[in-house]
Order: structure tokens, then C-alpha cells, then sequence
């Protein structure tokens, strides 16, 4: 899937890259996995702003997908390409053997008409789902488990992977894409493959309308408010020197904020 750009014939398509979707086969949902998605506008149950910069943007519904990947052992065949407005990665509509309908997310090379299954005695290809005691070692993985039976937690936006760099007893050593080592049980579930959708990231939104049609709404500067409002307001002229703080005078931008001693004894390298 690559970029398609535009002529400038206004100053915001000068820049404007979108996603061409040759991938995309199929254009409306499947009606039996959507669920209704309700939109807080960044607001706590008191209408209270709790997050900044959230409101407006396209009505969207829920597109149910399986991270679990419990069908053990039922195979079944890649229907349609699906995009996913609530995720930069593309789904894929699996239809099972038994008659089940369910998304997976999209790997890399999994195309149409593919099979893809599920347990111990699936083969190493784009899509099909193994607990890491049946991965060898040097495999690329998304849709991670970080607990056995809880359903993949972690690596599963565009172009995301990790690899399983090696497995000692019922640990197994994985490296995120963040550049962590982390300890993983062997029995936790993951899919083989990367994650498609690879030019998200180098997608241009060329104009604010793009963005508001995302539900994000426009940030303000500190440095650009009064005192009364934010620690870096006021002064005559620009004044340097501050230190990045929050509205509310908590460090920020850089100050580390992970605090859970409980799962520390799982990191054996930390991110980059």
C-alpha cells in the first residue's frame, strides 16, 4: 500500500499525502462485529475536561476484533481487507470453517484468499497465532500476550513487530520494537508476521481540517499564554528558561513517569 499525492492547486494539497488503498477489498463492515463507540469529548462523568485537545471528528463504530485468537485448531480463509477507522492497521475478515466470522489485524503478505489458523501445530506464516513454546526463536511477532489467556496487549499498530530472541525454561526473551527486552511466559499467544499498513507513518495530513476530522483539537502553547493560565505564561517578550512543566507545575517533556515495581523483574534491557 503506497502514497498518493496531489497537484497544488489549493496551499493544503501542496503537501497532502493519503494512503491509496489498493489493499482494501472490501468497503463497508461486517454488521455482526460492529458495536456502538460513544464519544466522551475528553470529558469525566462530572463535564469536566479531564484530556486536552479531544472533541468533534467523524461518527465511527467499533470494529470487534479478535486478539485472543482462541480457535485452536479450526482453520480459516482470509475473506476481505478491511480498514479500521479506531487503528492505523488494517483488518482482516477471517471466515472459520465452523461458520464464524472474526477481524484479525492485517500482517504483512497476508492477502485474500490466504488460510490462516490457530495452536501448537500451525505453521510459521503471516497471520496464524502460536503460543511463543512453538515459535523458534529469531521469529517476528505482533498481537502479544502479556499474560497467558488475557489476549494480545501490546505491538499492534501499523507496521509494528517484535522479535523472539530466545527462550530459557518457560521464560521467553522478546525485543519490542521500542528497543526493550522484556520476559515473556512461553504459553503467552502471539501472531506471526509484522503488522501491514507500513506507510502510515509517512502519511501527511496537509491541512488542521485533517486532523479535526480525527477528533483532535488545536494545542496552544504555554509560552504563548498569560501566567494566570500556564507556568510558562507572561514575561515581556519571549522569555527562556523554564522548565517544561504541565499546566498544573508536574515536570514534563522527558521526566520518566513509570512507576510499577511489580512487573520491573520483567524487563531485562531497558527502551532506547
Amino acid at each position: 500500500m503506497g502514497l498518493k499525492s496531489f497537484n497544488p492547486y489549493t496551499a493544503s494539497r501542496r503537501f497532502m499525502t493519503v494512503l491509496d488503498k489498493s489493499e482494501i477489498t472490501k468497503e463497508t463492515p461486517e454488521k455482526g462485529l460492529l458495536e456502538p463507540k460513544k464519544r466522551s469529548g475528553g470529558r469525566n462523568n462530572q463535564g469536566e475536561v479531564s484530556v486536552w485537545h479531544r472533541g468533534g471528528g467523524h461518527k465511527k463504530q467499533y470494529r470487534k476484533v479478535d486478539f485472543r485468537r482462541d480457535k485452536a485448531g479450526v482453520p480459516a480463509k482470509v475473506a476481505a481487507i478491511e480498514y479500521d477507522p479506531n487503528r492505523s492497521a488494517n483488518l482482516a475478515l477471517l471466515h472459520y470453517a465452523d461458520g464464524d466470522k472474526r477481524y484479525i489485524l492485517q500482517p504483512v503478505g497476508l492477502e485474500v484468499g490466504a488460510t490462516v489458523s490457530t495452536g501448537d501445530d500451525a505453521d510459521i506464516l503471516p497471520g496464524n497465532a502460536l503460543k511463543f513454546r512453538h515459535i523458534p526463536p529469531g521469529t517476528m511477532v505482533h498481537n502479544l500476550e502479556l499474560y497467558p489467556g488475557r489476549g494480545g496487549q501490546v505491538v499492534r499498530s501499523a507496521g509494528g513487530s517484535a522479535q523472539l530472541l530466545s527462550k530459557e525454561g518457560e521464560i521467553a526473551l522478546i525485543k519490542l520494537p521500542s528497543g526493550e527486552v522484556r520476559k515473556f511466559s512461553v504459553d503467552c499467544m502471539a501472531t506471526v508476521g509484522q503488522v501491514g499498513n507500513l506507510d502510515h507513518e509517512n502519511e501527511n495530513f496537509g491541512k488542521a481540517g485533517r486532523t479535526r476530522w480525527r477528533g483532535i483539537r488545536p494545542t496552544v502553547r504555554g509560552v504563548a499564554m498569560n501566567p494566570v493560565d500556564h507556568p510558562h505564561g507572561g514575561g515581556e517578550g519571549r522569555v527562556k528558561g523554564n522548565h517544561p512543566q504541565t499546566p498544573w507545575a508536574f515536570p514534563t517533556l522527558g521526566k520518566k513517569t513509570r512507576h510499577n515495581k511489580r512487573t520491573d523483574k520483567h524487563i531485562v534491557e531497558r527502551r532506547k
